[in-house]
């Protein structure tokens, strides 16, 4: 296994025309996994979320000199996922279904069939209750209770206000609180 090298080396790699494709080479598989969770969290289905995630790292690609290193790399691709991730669920939205099955479909049951869930009916019905709540209150849930990260860290990667992330993710725990009790 390849030793994992810290922001500043992996911008070097990228900033050199040279080693710029071994650069974001090594960005890619240092980030990926981490990146993948973030953003399955959000999507849940895990062709949805290879596919965002792809889509981030075209982003990413071809945003390369953007990037300065005036954020952390992760914190910069988390942006760019959270964002793909956010288009891709209104995309979803909107996209009118296919079949009356699909759509009489929840997702906990869409969780279940899926070959790469490994959960419970449990973790299936607070999917349930995460997803039916509005885009912002669903990324700081999820960033705050699956990632782990502190509200500063939310606040830099979203550019909103650190009081303002605590009222939504609140609301949003009272909301999957007030789903479990009606679903018991």
């Amino acid at each position: 296994m390849t030793e994992t090298l810290d922001d500043s080396q992996i911008i070097h790699l990228i900033k050199n025309p040279k080693t710029t494709r071994q650069g974001f080479e090594r960005m890619v598989r240092q980030y990926s996994e981490k990146l993948y969770w973030q953003v399955r969290h959000i999507v849940l289905v895990h062709e949805d979320a290879d596919d965002v995630l792809q889509n981030t790292f075209l982003k990413a690609w071809n945003s390369i000199d953007t990037f300065h290193g005036d954020s952390k790399i992760y914190t910069w691709l988390s942006r760019i996922a959270i964002n793909e991730a956010l288009d891709f669920l209104r995309k979803q939205k909107n996209k009118p279904t296919i079949s009356a099955d699909d759509s009489d479909l929840g997702i906990a049951n869409r969780l279940m069939a899926d070959e790469y869930f490994d959960g419970d009916t449990t973790e299936a019905q607070l999917q349930e209750a995460i997803a039916q709540l509005p885009d912002v209150q669903k990324t700081v849930f999820t960033l705050r209770y699956f990632e782990e990260m502190k509200y500063s860290e939310i606040s830099q990667m979203l550019g909103t206000s650190e009081g303002g992330l605590k009222a939504s993710y609140h609301i949003a725990v009272k909301k999957i609180t007030d789903f479990f009790r009606r679903h018991d």
